[in-house]
């Protein structure tokens, strides 16, 4: 890695906060944290058994949390494979995090592929986590040094991690979101891709795979937008006042199961007047 000037055969260690350092940006990164932690979890107990360590770092490349097993914990210390240790590719050249983190993909960095010298041992299976706001917020590693670790293990669980990032990210929005309405937007295969409206039936945030399969900015926080022009309208329904008149009453109609009285009062008028309204915008009881 020339362009950060970092020496592939130095002989020092990892770059390592102190406690204190690590204390703060945990509590810096507490929501992102806090979502994760059971999915970080969950993830370990699939490949505890064979050995792995499990990685969560924020967006610079510092690990904030790990999971490893008792009988490897001295190994994976000494490799880095721990809480506060920095693995951003300025630190550490390519590596798992760092160059996930820098390319903003799932990566694979195998053995011999990292950098550093004193991290071809390892193989390292990552991939990227975006926040709420389609923001990087960090990433998910999956780290082994088995001699025997092959290249189609770590397909597998290369896939694994890349699902388990995904299942974070969509834990934090709803986090984010609780008292919104969280509504799928993405195309099959593409769970992540959610969207929160609020009351108003107005799309208020958006998952990094919603932004993308909507057009929506990449990042940032959205400026309210309503929801049918987001998701789209049938191009015979009408707009304007007209057609949101027409949306109150048939959502009324439905939510009254079609009991046209109910309706009326649900919607603050008289059943003489709502009846007059049906008719003059082609509204049938039998449709409800």
């Amino acid at each position: 890695m020339v362009r950060h000037g970092v020496d592939p055969a130095a002989g020092k260690g990892p770059e390592r906060l102190s406690a204190l350092e690590l204390d703060r940006l945990v509590h810096m990164n507490d929501g992102f944290v806090r979502s994760a932690t059971p999915r970080v979890d969950s993830l370990y107990a699939l490949v505890q058994q064979s050995g792995f360590a499990v990685l969560l770092t924020d967006a610079q490349g510092v690990v904030l949390q790990h999971r490893v097993s008792d009988g490897d914990a001295d190994v994976f210390a000494k490799w880095g494979l721990w809480s506060g240790v920095n693995w951003s590719e300025e630190t550490e050249g390519t590596n798992g995090i760092g160059t996930c983190l820098a390319e903003r993909r799932r990566v694979t960095i195998h053995r011999e592929d990292h950098f550093m010298a004193r991290n071809t041992g390892l193989s390292c299976m990552d991939a990227p986590i975006f926040g709420p706001e389609g923001q990087l917020l960090g990433a998910l590693d999956v780290s082994s040094a088995r001699s025997d670790q092959t290249q189609g293990f770590n397909q597998l669980i290369s896939a694994m991690v890349e699902q388990t990032a995904r299942q974070i990210e969509v834990d934090y929005f709803r986090a984010t979101y609780q008292k919104a309405r969280i509504i799928f937007a993405g195309d099959e295969g593409k769970e992540g891709a959610l969207l929160a409206v609020d009351g108003d039936d107005l799309v208020v945030g958006a998952t990094r795979l919603a932004r993308a399969a909507l057009g929506l900015p990449t990042e940032g926080s959205l400026r309210p937008i309503p929801a049918v022009d987001v998701l789209g309208r049938p191009k015979e329904s009408p707009k304007g006042f007209e057609g949101a008149e027409r949306a109150a009453v048939v959502r009324a109609l439905s939510r009254a199961e079609g009991n046209v009285s109910a309706a009326a009062k649900a919607l603050g008028i008289g059943r003489a007047t709502l009846y007059r309204r049906m008719k003059r915008l082609g509204i049938s009881e039998k449709t409800h």
